[in-house]
């Protein structure tokens, strides 16, 4: 049996539970001063002070991981990115400095369609070598799991890829990967006015490709203006359900369309984005448990205004963070850059970021009875930083705090 255990901590964060944080109670992190955990196999075996787990346990019977003094947490979750595509877009970043919006860009031809365009040239080989690489730089972040979506074939033949690719890389990466089928990203030129049609074939012809070869956890959809319409969006969603996949919204990002209200309808596991949803949104996610999952680095390269995380907290949310990792419109897997964003720009208290980016986006991809937080039974993904407190995450602006990365119970990073 694979035996460890983690001491000499400075302090221990917890983030203790088995379902999400919603509202003020986001705050309560678990904070144990000079922690210890008992790791066996995989899984978490005890936690507590460790004056009180070496009464209990023998430390001679196991593999010391010694902490040094530092803070212990869980393994970060980004719980929204779309880490599998093909080419880049340097030049459309260019055109945003200068003043270009993102739908114009769209309307041109960039945009998603331009990476739909290289995403289908590239080979599953190719998808799957580059996709691991960004895999191999989140770890080093301390990303333990992380969610990826299609949405970069429109047609059958390249989303299927897409999933294929994730499908292979989830066979020997120590992340984790829960996998979202994203079909209706964007509207491909073939079926510009043709909205409905184009729903219709991912309905008939990819989703069930898609459930057949078990590719995918969650199914998602763009639900904006210019792009699909609430209705088109329900239909999408209801078949999904339908089909047995859980669901996932890109919701009011660019207007306020009312996508937070149909996640809310749907019963969506998480709504994403939410730059411009509404008030009813905002309750409505509350109220039917909807994970709100923000992506302050998507606004930040945008140049937009923060989607308002606090008063989504202050109205009961049980808000997760993410990096949408795309190369578009937010081109960065660097979680330091989330926390940052989240604390100086959208108001969020260390202890709520790091609700956020554990045990909240584990239950944005409906895993939180087995990750988020270091807590008996749990899988054993868990960082050593290199501070004492976990407050130095937003403190040491931007900078990679991460010195080790322990995946099911193995040292896999060390920085």
């Amino acid at each position: 049996m694979n035996k460890k255990m983690i001491l000499n901590t400075s302090e221990l964060v917890t983030c203790s539970g088995y379902e999400p944080k919603f509202g003020k109670d986001m705050k309560n992190i678990g904070v144990i001063e000079n922690g210890a955990v008992v790791i066996e196999n995989d899984k978490i075996k005890a936690v507590g002070k460790e004056k009180d787990i070496l009464k209990e346990y023998n430390k001679e019977d196991y593999i010391v991981i010694d902490a040094q003094g530092k803070s212990v947490i869980p393994g970060f979750i980004d719980s929204h990115t779309h880490f599998v595509f093909g080419g880049y877009r340097e030049e459309e970043f260019s055109w945003r400095l200068r003043g270009d919006d993102y739908m114009d860009i769209m309307r041109r031809g960039g945009g998603i369609i331009s990476t739909v365009k290289s995403t289908q040239k590239a080979s599953l080989e190719e998808l799957v070598e580059s996709g691991r690489r960004r895999l191999d730089s989140m770890l080093k972040f301390g990303v333990t799991t992380v969610e990826g979506k299609s949405g970069y074939g429109l047609d059958l033949k390249t989303e299927i890829k897409q999933l294929k690719a994730m499908k292979e890389i989830k066979k020997d990466h120590p992340i984790d990967i829960a996998v979202t089928f994203l079909g209706p990203h964007a509207v491909p030129e073939e079926y510009k006015t043709k909205e409905d049609e184009f729903i219709d074939f991912q309905i008939k012809k990819v989703l069930p490709k898609v459930v057949e070869n078990n590719l995918a956890e969650f199914a998602d959809i763009f639900c904006e203006k210019g792009v699909f319409d609430i209705e088109q969006s329900r239909k999408f969603l209801t078949a999904a359900k339908g089909m047995g996949l859980k669901l996932k919204l890109h919701a009011d990002e660019i207007v306020q369309l009312g996508g937070a209200e149909l996640a809310a309808e749907m019963g969506a596991v998480s709504a994403d984005h939410l730059l411009q949803v509404s008030d009813k949104g905002i309750k409505d996610m509350a109220e039917k448990g909807v994970i709100s999952t923000l992506l302050p680095g998507t606004a930040f390269c945008l140049k937009e205004e923060y989607a308002d995380g606090r008063k989504m907290i202050d109205r009961g949310c049980a808000v997760a963070l993410a990096t949408d990792l795309n190369p578009g419109s937010s081109f960065t897997n660097s979680i330091p850059l989330i926390i940052a964003l989240s604390a100086l720009y959208m108001n969020l208290s260390p202890e709520e970021i790091l609700t956020a980016l554990t045990i909240n986006s584990a239950a944005a991809l409906d895993r939180v009875a087995e990750a988020g937080s270091i807590d008996p039974g749990k899988k054993a993904d868990i960082l050593i930083l290199d501070y004492p407190s976990y407050k130095f995450l937003p403190y040491h602006v931007g900078v990679n705090i991460v010195k080790t990365v322990i995946k099911d119970g193995e040292i896999v990073q060390k920085n």
